[in-house]
C-alpha cells in the first residue's frame, strides 16, 4: 500500500500552486545545444532535406509549451519550412492550452493553419513524443489515420528497404489501418493500448516498418522504435514533398468511417462483465481479445475495454454511416445496463 500513498503525496506536491515551476525551468534547466544538434541531425538524416526545402512549406507548430519548443521549430526551419509557432515558449504550467492535443484544445491551432494558408499544422502533447497533424483545411488527422498514411509512404518510397513489412498498432486504432495497408503486403499486428507495449513488441519480434496509436504517437522504426513528435513532423513534410499531394487529399484517400466514442462509470468487475457480454452478443464476428474485446464486421467495428486510468469502461465504434454507428453504441450500452447493472453516462 506504500506505493499508492507515495504516489499521491508526490502528485499533491507537484500540483501545489506554491511550487515555483517557472523559475525551476528558467533558472535551473540548461539546454545542451550538443544534444539538440545530435537529435536534429538524426531526424534530418531520415528525410530528403533538399527535396523538402524546394517546396518552402508553411507550417503551424503548436508546441504546447513543451520541450518540443526546443527542437521542432528548428527541425522545420532546417527543412526550409516557414515555421509559424504557437505555445513554443517552455512553461511546465501549460498556459497556452491543455497539453492533450484534441478537438477541444486545438481550436486556435486549427484556425491558424487555415488563416495562414499553411500546408499543415503540428500539435504536440506535453512531452512532444506525439504529434497530431492538421491538414490545410483545419481538420485534425487522428494518429491511426496519420499512421496509416505515413506507413504507406514509408513502404512505397523504397528508402527503407530491409525492414519487415509489419506495423504494430493498438486495438483502439481504426480498422482503416488494415483496409489501407494490407493491400500493400503490410502485416497489421494489433496490441494492447500503450506505446511502451508496442515498442517492446517491435523490439522483441525483430523490428517493423512502423508503430502507432490513435493519439498521435508514431514510431518511425528506422529512426528509433519509440514515439517521436519531431520525427513525425519531418516525415509528414517528406511525404507531402515526395507525393506532391496536399495533406487533406491524402486524408480523403482513406476509407471513411463515422466514429463515436463513449464511456460509462464502471467498476473493474462491471467493465469486464461488459467485455464478456459483447463477446457473446457479437459471437458471429471476428474478435480481437488482447485488451478488452474488438469486434470487426464487414462495415463496422466495436471496441470495449476497461480504462487503465479511470473507473470507467470505454466504448469506441466506427461504421460506414452515422445511423449504424449510433445503433451499435446503443446496443452496447443497453447490454451494459441489462447484463452488468451499469448505467450509461
Amino acid at each position: 500500500m506504500r506505493i499508492p500513498h507515495e504516489r499521491a503525496v508526490i502528485e499533491t506536491r507537484a500540483m501545489s500552486p506554491n511550487l515555483p515551476w517557472r523559475s525551476m525551468v528558467y533558472d535551473v534547466v540548461d539546454v545542451s545545444q550538443a544534444v539538440v544538434d545530435t537529435y536534429v541531425r538524426a531526424v534530418l538524416s531520415q528525410v530528403d532535406v533538399d527535396l523538402i526545402a524546394k517546396r518552402e512549406f508553411r507550417v503551424v507548430v503548436d508546441c504546447a509549451n513543451s520541450v518540443g519548443a526546443v527542437t521542432t521549430p528548428l527541425i522545420l526551419r532546417e527543412l526550409g519550412a516557414k515555421a509559424l509557432t504557437l505555445n513554443c515558449n517552455l512553461d511546465p504550467t501549460f498556459p497556452g492550452r491543455s497539453p492533450e492535443p484534441n478537438e477541444e484544445t486545438l481550436g486556435l491551432t486549427k484556425r491558424l493553419v487555415v488563416e495562414a494558408g499553411a500546408a499543415m499544422g503540428v500539435a504536440h502533447d506535453g512531452d512532444a513524443d506525439r504529434a497530431m497533424l492538421i491538414d490545410e483545411r483545419g481538420r485534425i488527422i487522428w494518429g491511426d489515420r496519420a499512421g496509416a498514411l505515413l506507413t504507406r509512404f514509408v513502404v512505397e518510397s523504397g528508402r527503407w528497404k530491409g525492414y519487415p513489412l509489419k506495423t504494430y498498432t493498438a486495438v483502439s486504432s481504426s480498422i482503416v489501418v488494415e483496409e489501407y495497408l494490407r493491400p500493400l503486403g503490410v502485416e497489421v499486428l494489433w496490441n494492447p493500448v500503450g506505446s511502451v507495449t508496442i515498442a517492446r513488441k517491435i523490439l522483441r519480434d525483430g523490428g517493423a516498418i512502423s508503430g502507432f496509436e490513435d493519439n498521435g504517437g508514431y514510431m518511425h522504426v528506422p529512426h528509433h522504435p519509440v514515439r517521436d513528435g519531431g520525427m513525425t513532423a519531418a516525415l509528414a513534410l517528406y511525404m507531402l514533398a515526395s507525393t506532391g499531394s496536399r495533406l487533406g487529399d491524402l486524408l480523403d484517400s482513406l476509407p471513411y468511417y463515422y466514429t463515436i466514442k463513449a464511456k460509462a462509470p464502471a467498476t473493474r468487475e462491471q467493465a469486464l462483465c461488459l467485455v464478456e457480454a459483447v463477446k457473446k452478443d457479437f459471437s458471429g464476428y471476428r474478435q480481437i481479445t488482447i485488451d478488452g474485446v474488438k469486434v470487426i464486421g464487414d462495415d463496422f467495428w466495436v471496441l470495449v475495454r476497461p480504462s487503465g486510468t479511470e473507473p470507467i469502461v470505454r466504448v469506441s465504434v466506427e461504421a460506414k454511416s452515422e445511423e449504424r454507428a449510433q445503433a451499435l453504441v446503443k446496443r452496447v450500452l443497453s447490454l451494459y445496463e441489462s447484463s452488468c447493472g451499469g448505467k450509461a453516462a
